[in-house]
């Protein structure tokens, strides 16, 4: 069997599509959500995507065929696709040949990670990437682990390892009020982002509630109630602290 027939061969697990998505990176993308998450934040809009074992099994080759059908409005908008979740990186192998198939093909991939898989895994899938999306939930350890159950270490050995080879990344940073918006601490994300050398953009997410009601179907512990999106000036002052440090952000 060549390379090319065991990439389209090999099989995943995969939450959703959406075929024309405009906040995944650059362009009109084609996004695949793939099933399974090793974090449980707080705020995720996805809880069910969190089980390994969920989602639907399905081959490169048949996402491959669903995603080549938008081919002709990702090359007009510049766009391509991204393969988010879950977290892709707990299928280092699929996601890898997803990735590399799309490029044989012309199509620009991204990536939407919380880069928390060991690199050991995961540096395979970096090679076909050609934007990361890189979810930076929070700089400071112990609000990382009280935002989503796990260490931030990974993170930043993944985003220390995308600066060395040059990656292109896009931080994405989502603001909740009480527990991200600190100032001191946007300083010293900025500060770190700044530090890279590859980040191209940073974007500022605003916290929602969009998810709640996910949560609530699945009867999980819901910790956010009550809790509601930074206002207006908030966020713009998370933007003021990412561009004094020379950075591009959009909100």
């Amino acid at each position: 069997m060549s390379i090319a027939e065991y990439n389209m061969e090999c099989s995943g697990r995969v939450h959703s599509y959406e075929s024309c998505g405009t906040v995944d990176g650059p362009g009109l993308r084609f996004v695949v959500f793939l099933q399974g998450c090793p974090l449980r934040c707080q705020y995720c809009h996805n809880p069910d995507s969190w089980s390994a074992s969920g989602g639907r099994v399905v081959s490169v080759g048949e996402v491959v065929n669903e995603i080549v059908k938008y081919r002709s409005y990702m090359r007009f908008s510049g766009g391509g696709v991204t393969l988010s979740g879950g977290e892709p990186l707990m299928q280092p192998e699929f996601t890898a040949a997803l990735l590399r198939e799309c490029r044989t093909r012309g199509i620009h991939t991204a990536l939407d990670t919380s880069g928390y898989a060991a690199l050991r895994h995961s540096a395979q899938v970096f090679e076909y990437s050609d934007l990361v999306l890189l979810d930076i939930k929070a700089i400071r350890d112990d609000v990382y682990q009280t935002l989503t159950g796990r260490e931030l270490h990974n993170t930043l050995e993944t985003a220390a390892y995308l600066a060395s080879r040059n990656i292109p990344v896009w931080i994405r940073h989502v603001l909740v009020p009480g527990l991200t918006d600190d100032d001191i601490m946007l300083g010293e994300l900025a500060d770190y982002c700044a530090s890279l050398g590859n980040v191209s953009q940073v974007e500022i997410l605003p916290f929602h509630q969009i998810g709640e009601y996910k949560w609530q179907e699945l009867k999980l512990d819901y910790k956010l109630t009550g809790i509601y999106p930074p206002n207006s000036e908030r966020l713009a002052n998370a933007v003021d602290i990412f561009l004094h440090r020379g950075l591009k952000v959009r909100a």
